[in-house]
């Protein structure tokens, strides 16, 4: 398509070449013509009697603008559509920590997809994963990203209208930084740094030195959140009891300067201060108020609260109302559920986040960002995030949004079928789930990983016919990989996986079956399913290898790589186990004397729940840090 824009294009110039590659558009003279205005208000997309308009606030409303008008004009050649920013900030928080770290060509390719999609904010969230000079076993061997890789996704990022902001820890969430012994001085616990020793500060500053030279922004996210071991390890031994409210306080008043030296306005995880908002908290006076000195002693930062569990809109509203109370109005934070394990848990995203965005409008909430998390290892790709991107991202422009708004522009923003994304939660949200998965099974991850001849979720699935629901699910994954060819290498990988769980999700009750009724010649053909099992992961492996090395750097992967390599290699001592006992070498297999119990911890099983649990603990019952 080609398309001549006149007008105030100045202030989009760089961009517009970026964006005009990825929605396929050449700039020429001789191109449809569409009149470019930058205005004050609403942005509009028209075509009118072979004339075409677009009216533009801010940058990055000109791109998503652009996008529209592009959309629209390759169904109908007359339209004119308007659309009011909900909000003044919406954007995206990008886990860069948790094991996987995105390649900068990675994170340009999100940041193109934002721009079409109109969200203004990308938040890189870096625990360790950046270079701080001064401290080389800072994020060693952890992928973390130069200064001059952060300098360019931050340049591509302002080109596009969108500010990178970065995201890093203060005082907890630390444990792959405080590892190594350049930490030992100042450091609580095994993740939180030790508050008052000048040590910590010397640190702080060097982490916040290192991105101040990376980034544009006078925002930075200074963490703090989940610190629930504050004051109980090395501080304790050192000062005595202290309550862990009055010890924060402090050390963010320290880090607060440290951040203003260097031009930051920060902002940090409202969790800890939760603490003062019940009506009966031991903060509250008499009167059931915060008293003045509590609120006096938080420092001036920007507090943003996080909640992506909850579908009820009155939840978020009622803790809206809470952090008022604080004398400032909250950032929200919503997620894309990333982190469920092996798939999106897109249920519970979609339900949290109509939930979440609701009381956000209604509370006059100004700023909103999604998070895409990947907890124990990011097995999901971040890629299965567009679809609630897509969301937030019209929620930040209609006042309401239907289902079919948002799968129609995720086709044209991400060339996506929104239905066929809907299908990878089908992987966790399986018979004996609760709808819309919001207990956050993990049901792929935990039958893929359990041993088969411990079986130690054997019970959690017994009766379920997870085998014959995962066998249909490889027919219509793979009519979904024909139905998107931009995403073919990712539904092939949850084609593959779904191929995979149709054999393994209920082997180990079958051998075991097998194993008490002193069946031999079943076992014999559970062997030849064994073997088609272990050929099945390592090209599961494979598959899923491709897509990590597409979006990210290399280091992480060996973890991943460990994984599959431990079920693999277990398959192999199991079929030995198996024949041996087949050939009477053995008469017993202890492994399958024990009785199964449910898998009821260390949280809860509660009902509608099939399995959710970090790796380690999928496993084994014994310890991986003996």
């Amino acid at each position: 398509m080609k398309l001549y824009l006149k007008g105030d294009l100045s202030s989009v110039e760089n961009g517009l070449k970026i964006i005009s590659r990825h929605l396929n558009i050449e700039l020429s003279m001789d191109g449809h013509p569409i009149q470019v205005k930058n205005e004050k208000g609403r942005l509009r997309a028209a075509n009118q009697n072979g004339q075409g308009e677009i009216t533009f606030d801010q940058p990055i409303h000109f791109f998503r603008a652009l996008g529209l008008w592009v959309e629209k004009y390759q169904k109908n050649k007359e339209f004119d559509v308007s659309e009011i920013p909900q909000f003044r900030m919406s954007g995206v928080m990008l886990d860069a920590s948790r094991n996987a770290v995105p390649t900068v060509s990675e994170v340009e390719n999100l940041l193109q997809k934002m721009a079409v999609m109109g969200l203004t904010t990308l938040m890189l969230y870096t625990e360790d994963t950046y270079e701080v000079e001064e401290h080389p076993y800072f994020g060693y061997m952890r992928g973390r990203y130069t200064a001059e890789e952060l300098r360019a996704c931050d340049e591509y990022a302002s080109q596009l209208g969108i500010e990178m902001v970065p995201c890093i820890q203060t005082l907890g969430h630390l444990r792959e930084a405080l590892k190594w012994n350049y930490a030992k001085d100042f450091k609580d616990t095994d993740d939180i740094l030790l508050v008052d020793e000048p040590k910590t500060y010397e640190f702080l500053e060097n982490c916040i030195r290192a991105v101040s030279n990376a980034f544009k922004t006078k925002r930075i996210h200074i963490g703090m959140d989940e610190t629930f071991q504050l004051g109980l390890g090395r501080y304790l031994e050192k000062h005595g009891f202290e309550n862990h409210i009055v010890i924060m306080n402090r050390h963010l008043q320290k880090v607060v300067a440290i951040t203003e030296k260097y031009g930051f306005k920060p902002m940090i995880w409202s969790d800890m201060y939760f603490p003062l908002f019940p009506k009966d908290s031991k903060y509250r006076d008499e009167k059931g108020l915060i008293p003045s000195d509590i609120l006096a002693g938080i420092p001036d930062v920007e507090l943003v609260y996080w909640n992506y569990y909850r579908k009820e809109e009155e939840v978020y509203s009622k803790d809206f109302q809470h952090h008022k109370e604080l004398g400032r109005m909250p950032i929200f934070a919503g997620g894309a559920w990333t982190w469920n394990g092996m798939a999106p848990n897109y249920g519970k995203a979609i339900a949290t986040t109509e939930a979440a965005m609701s009381a956000c409008k209604k509370e006059g909430i100004n700023e909103v960002f999604v998070t895409l998390w990947g907890d124990n290892g990011a097995e999901t790709p971040f890629s299965t995030a567009y679809p609630i991107l897509q969301l937030f991202a019209e929620h930040s422009y209609h006042h309401e949004v239907s289902s079919e708004q948002v799968a129609r522009r995720f086709d044209f923003c991400c060339e996506g079928q929104f239905d066929d994304f809907m299908l990878l939660k089908s992987m966790d949200e399986t018979p004996g789930v609760m709808k819309d998965n919001m207990n956050t099974s993990m049901t792929s991850k935990v039958t893929l990983y359990q041993d088969i001849l411990i079986g130690l979720y054997d019970e959690n699935v017994r009766g379920l016919n997870l085998g014959e629901h995962y066998q249909q699910l490889v027919t219509v994954l793979e009519k979904a990989r024909q139905a998107n060819p931009a995403w073919e290498a990712l539904f092939d990988f949850y084609g593959q996986l779904a191929r995979v769980l149709g054999d393994k999700a209920e082997i180990g009750i079958r051998i075991k079956e097998a194993y008490e009724k002193n069946d031999y010649e079943h076992m014999k053909t559970i062997l030849i399913t064994l073997d088609r099992i272990q050929s099945n992961v390592d090209l599961l492996r494979k598959k899923h290898r491709d897509i990590w090395f597409t979006a990210y750097k290399p280091f992480g992967w060996e973890v991943i790589d460990i994984r599959y390599g431990g079920v693999i290699t277990r398959i192999d001592s199991v079929k030995y186990r198996i024949q041996e006992w087949l050939d009477g070498r053995i008469t017993r297999i202890e492994e399958l004397q024990e009785s199964r119990l449910r898998h009821d911890g260390p949280w809860e099983i509660v009902d509608g729940l099939i399995g959710g649990n970090i790796y380690h603990r999928i496993v084994t019952a014994g310890s991986f840090s003996l």
